[in-house]
């Protein structure tokens, strides 16, 4: 399972050149891992309510060709790998162009430790959070 966020390049995420700065992608992909999480019913927020946080323990980004100011993105993202204190999510950038076909800007993955937000050490979302853990589990 995957779900796709859209939204519109601003002006302040590209450079001199009109060109999307990379440093953007990693905040795109936040938007769409935001949305993959929302899409089971639960927030971020919910979850460190809960009492866990999902840093971020690597990250890539590739680039192919480049966004500017005014394109219509998708992002599209999915979990690739869950372990009991470790998630790993993929993404893949697009350009939406006004005939509605798609062009392929960029990918990238990002990995999670899964910790508790007082002690920083690592849980178990299957035993903290088991319904999640297992919603997630059954996208694969």
């Amino acid at each position: 399972m995957h779900t796709r966020s859209y939204f519109t390049v601003r002006y302040a995420e590209t450079d001199r050149m009109g060109i999307v700065h990379h440093s953007n992608y990693p905040v795109w992909y936040e938007i769409g891992r935001t949305d993959y999480i929302k899409s089971f019913g639960i927030s971020y927020s919910e979850i460190e309510e809960a009492g866990i946080l999902f840093p971020v323990t690597n990250l890539s980004c590739h680039f192919d060709r480049p966004a500017r100011y005014e394109d219509e993105i998708v992002v599209r993202t999915w979990a690739l790998e869950l372990k009991a204190a470790h998630i790993q999510f993929t993404y893949t950038v697009k350009k939406i162009n006004p005939d509605g076909s798609q062009e392929e800007l960029g990918y990238g993955t990002t990995e999670h430790g899964i910790i508790d937000s007082k002690t920083f050490r690592p849980v178990s979302l299957k035993k903290r959070m088991p319904e999640l853990y297992e919603k997630i589990k059954a996208t694969f």
